[in-house]
């Protein structure tokens, strides 16, 4: 396993740990907070799967195979969609919202809840991973340093409506393991998809890219736009845009 791997698995999982226990810390969440940090962690997944990945997929595309790149895309959101319609949405389980979901009600609100995490994980871990097809440390590192930057901030809010539910500190604690696990084995999976499928890395990149690009659309701008925070949560959105543009440039060359 190459280093760089071990660093974008260590820094993915961790930051998710890390922003678990910075959430026990800070057991509620004010729609205000919550709105701003939901819109900073849009910015930067936007940023991430537009710069690391998008770009990327379309450059390796070129001119001949525009068509395979928008086929990913268009393929990694629907795929997204699909498990939406499946998977409950994270921030109505803390009660907030009503929202009902259909094959959902026989199962414990706890498993909602990790699910409604691995629903926003999985498309972030595997873009993480398949950001390993362009052959560039640069690209790699700004889509997993972007990843791990909005993870912390993002796992704060999560903890608040599991205590709602009534969930233990201890057993916050095992879940974030859970999830931290979900996240590796996502950015594994993604770099695994890349060898795999490396006559078609346009449409495996680009899959990844439409998929973040989905989450942030579908679930965490509406979101962030639904208490009357929007203008917070909009300018929190531009900062983590360019937080990972600045970072992108630090990391030409690498």
């Amino acid at each position: 396993m190459s280093t760089v791997l071990q660093l974008v698995l260590l820094s993915v999982g961790g930051s998710t740990v890390l922003g678990v226990f910075g959430g026990l810390l800070v057991r509620r969440i004010p729609h205000r907070f919550n709105d701003a940090v939901l819109g900073f962690a849009a910015g930067v997944m936007l940023a991430a799967s537009v710069l690391g990945l998008l770009v990327p997929a379309f450059a390796v595309a070129g001119a001949t195979n525009l068509a395979l790149a928008v086929a990913g895309a268009v393929t990694g959101a629907a795929f997204i969609s699909v498990l939406d319609r499946i998977v409950p949405h994270l921030h109505r389980l803390a009660g907030l919202d009503a929202e009902e979901h259909r094959n959902n009600r026989s199962i414990g609100k706890t498993l909602l809840f990790v699910s409604a995490i691995a629903l926003h994980k999985i498309p972030e871990g595997l873009a993480t991973g398949v950001s390993f097809g362009t052959g560039v440390t640069g690209d790699v590192l700004t889509v997993a340093g972007a990843i791990s930057i909005q993870n912390i901030p993002e796992a704060v809010v999560i903890v608040a409506p599991l205590f709602a539910i009534g969930v233990t500190s201890r057993r916050v604690i095992g879940l974030s393991l859970a999830i931290a696990a979900i996240s590796m084995v996502s950015v594994l999976l993604g770099a695994l998809l890349v060898s795999v499928f490396a006559s078609i890395l346009p449409f495996v990149l680009a899959a990844a890219g439409g998929a973040m690009l989905y989450v942030i659309s579908d679930e965490m701008i509406p979101e962030t736009h639904s208490h009357g925070f929007e203008k917070g949560a909009t300018f929190a959105l531009l900062a983590g845009f360019l937080l990972v543009m600045i970072l992108q440039r630090m990391m030409e060359g690498l």
